[in-house]
C-alpha cells in the first residue's frame, strides 16, 4: 500500500485510520511487544517521519487502538448482560452470572486483552503526559459505563461496581498471557506430566475469580 501526500482533513483521517487498521493487523498475527514502528511503516507504505506526523510514537498507536477496543466490547456488553441475567434470581445467583458474561465476553476479545496486559508496563513509558491523559479520560468514561450496566442487573454492587469493573479488566489482561504458554513451556508440560496442573483456561479461570470477587464485595457491602 502506498500514499500520495494527505493534502485535505478527510484524506489525513483516512491515513491515520489506515495506520490503526494496519496496526490491528498485526496484532492478529503477534503479541504488542514485537511489534515495531518500523514494521508498521513498512506494512502502512509510509516512512516512519509520515507515521509519527499522525502519532507521536508506536505507544500512541497501541494506546488508541487499546481506546477503540475497549469501546468495542462495550457495545456488546448491554446484550449479553440482558441475555445472561436473570432478574429474578437471587444476589448470589446475578452474582455468578455477571462473572460468567463478562469472563465469557472478554475471552473472544483477545486484542483488548493483549493490550490490557501492556498498559502499564510498555504502553505508558513513551507517550506524552496530554496522550495519557486523554487515554485515562476515556477509560473512564468507560469503566464507569460499564459499572452502569453491571448496576442494572446487580444494584446491591452500589458504587463497588466501578471497582469490580477495574479489577475484572486487570485481571482479564493478566490471566490471558499466562493462559497462552510460550513453546518452550508446552514443550516443558510435555517433558514433565507432573507440571500439567499448570496451565490454565482463561475463561474458566476469569469467571471463579470474578465470581469470587463479586461475591466478596457483596458480603463487605
Amino acid at each position: 500500500m502506498t500514499f500520495q501526500r494527505a493534502r485535505s482533513a478527510e484524506q489525513r483521517e483516512l491515513r491515520r485510520q489506515a495506520i490503526l487498521d494496519t496496526a490491528a493487523a498485526m496484532l492478529d498475527e503477534m503479541p504488542v511487544a514485537e511489534i515495531s514502528l518500523n514494521e508498521l511503516s513498512r506494512r502502512v507504505g509510509l516512512a516512519k517521519s509520515n507515521v509519527l506526523r499522525y502519532f507521536e510514537s508506536r505507544e500512541a498507536v497501541l494506546f488508541e487502538l487499546l481506546a477503540q477496543a475497549l469501546a468495542s466490547w462495550l457495545a456488546q456488553v448491554p446484550e449479553e448482560l440482558a441475555a445472561g441475567v436473570h432478574q429474578g434470581a437471587s444476589v448470589r445467583e446475578r452474582g455468578d452470572q455477571v462473572a460468567a458474561v463478562l469472563s465469557a465476553s472478554l475471552a473472544r476479545q483477545a486484542v483488548l486483552l493483549d493490550l490490557l496486559n501492556a498498559q502499564h508496563g510498555v504502553l505508558e513509558h513513551n507517550v506524552s503526559v496530554e496522550a495519557l491523559v486523554r487515554f485515562k479520560r476515556s477509560a473512564i468514561a468507560s469503566i464507569a459505563s460499564i459499572a452502569d450496566l453491571i448496576r442494572r442487573h446487580l444494584p446491591e454492587l452500589g458504587d463497588d461496581a466501578q471497582t469490580v469493573v477495574m479489577m475484572t479488566l486487570m485481571l482479564a489482561g493478566t490471566l490471558s498471557s499466562h493462559c497462552r504458554p510460550s513453546a518452550s513451556a508446552l514443550a516443558a508440560y510435555e517433558t514433565d506430566p507432573t507440571l500439567v496442573s499448570l496451565p490454565l483456561d482463561l475463561r474458566t479461570t476469569l469467571e471463579n475469580t470474578v465470581a469470587t470477587l463479586i461475591a466478596g464485595t457483596l458480603a463487605r457491602t
